[in-house]
């Protein structure tokens, strides 16, 4: 028996699935954490499926601390999800405790394993296929916005310290710059000046937040499509999923980064940027079904900035991408030489699309505040 095969062995011991585990095989299209879908069987009543998932020790570092995010958040949102007359089974995860009762269970060799209840009839989308569907992710993160309004987010841990922090992502870029361990710098000049045009962007967010003009929120920090779980038959947004990175931050990040990943037709690492536009009417599909699932949770102010959450979250991680870039390639996978570099332009190309588009972006949310 191989290494794997005994830790996954490890893992499905530690939990009590209410039945006999007759089967466990990959599942979904994650890169982090790896995932597993396990079959039981309790008697002759009908099978059962669960998500167990062994957490990445490279993205996260306090496995202890994630979990007790997500176990906090979530009871939460049943409480909420009961009250609203909702499927408290359907609507948001459900973490299975291990047979002694805690929240993870750490194998021999130290990784940490968590188990959720498998939200059947359900499908996870790669990409937002028609606009409806993008207007549908929309109402699903604005609802987790709405429904934890009231929760204490200081209460909640930094699972990635200053993950969306703009103003140290641009430090950070800058002191890359200055090393360029590899001299890579003097063949992306264009690229760094965009981004050092831009310096002054960079704080906007975190200077409203100080001021007080944003306020803290529970926040996702990772709201792509397929971190919504579709209903087969409605084609609406029934549970947010993938809560690794839910964190103290603010509303218009979330919204931000939607836009980023969904408003455009292109693939991010598109070395055409012909192909690369910000479309506007997504945008308006997209702001108009995240304020309608918000229900009057985000502040006047908040709304104001929604334009500025989608510039700051593309220009930031084509930061990210750059800065990978000029440091040699070492956090985010690529499969091509550049590969890092192609990316970061796909997001400037984007923010370049945005900034020509300004007032239009500003109007598509006063509409549809009213």
């Amino acid at each position: 028996m191989s290494q794997a095969e005994t830790t996954i062995r490890e893992a499905l011991a530690a939990f009590d699935f209410g039945g006999q585990v007759v089967g466990a095989v990959r599942h979904g299209q994650g890169h982090i954490n790896d995932t597993f879908c396990v079959h039981t069987q309790a008697g002759d009543g009908p099978c059962r499926r669960f998500i167990l998932q062994r957490l990445s020790s490279v993205a996260f570092h306090d496995p202890a601390a994630l979990m007790e995010n997500i176990v906090g958040v979530t009871r939460y949102l049943r409480r909420m999800i009961a009250e609203q007359g909702g499927d408290t089974e359907r609507e948001t995860m459900t973490v299975l405790p291990t047979c002694s009762g805690e929240n993870y269970f750490t194998d021999s060799e130290g990784s940490a394993w968590r188990v959720y209840t498998f939200v059947e009839d359900t499908i996870c989308l790669q990409s937002a296929e028609t606009p409806a569907l993008f207007a549908a992710s929309a109402r699903a993160f604005g609802r987790f916005q709405q429904m934890l309004k009231a929760y204490p987010a200081e209460t909640l841990h930094e699972t990635i310290p200053r993950f969306h922090d703009t103003p140290n992502r641009l430090a950070l870029f800058r002191a890359a710059v200055e090393a360029d361990p590899l001299g890579r710098a003097a063949g992306v000049r264009r690229e760094i000046d965009f981004v050092l045009a831009r310096a002054q962007d960079c704080s906007v967010a975190a200077e409203a937040l100080r001021e007080g003009k944003l306020p803290l929120r529970v926040t996702h920090n990772d709201t792509k499509l397929n971190n919504v779980l579709i209903d087969r038959k409605s084609g609406e947004g029934v549970c947010v999923i993938d809560l690794d990175t839910v964190m103290p931050g603010l509303a218009i990040h979330d919204f931000g980064d939607s836009i980023r990943f969904g408003a455009n037709h292109s693939a991010e690492d598109e070395r055409d940027l012909s192909k690369v536009n910000f479309d506007l009417s997504l945008f308006a599909v997209y702001t108009e079904g995240f304020l309608a699932g918000a229900g009057g949770a985000l502040t006047e102010a908040e709304i104001t900035y929604l334009p500025w959450g989608a510039k700051l979250m593309t220009l930031e991680c084509g930061m990210r991408f750059l800065t990978d870039y000029l440091e040699g390639d070492h956090y985010f996978h690529i499969r091509r030489e550049g590969h890092n570099l192609d990316r970061c332009r796909t997001q400037f190309k984007l923010v370049a699309d945005m900034e020509a588009q300004w007032d239009e972006m500003a109007g598509v949310v006063e509409r549809c505040r009213a």
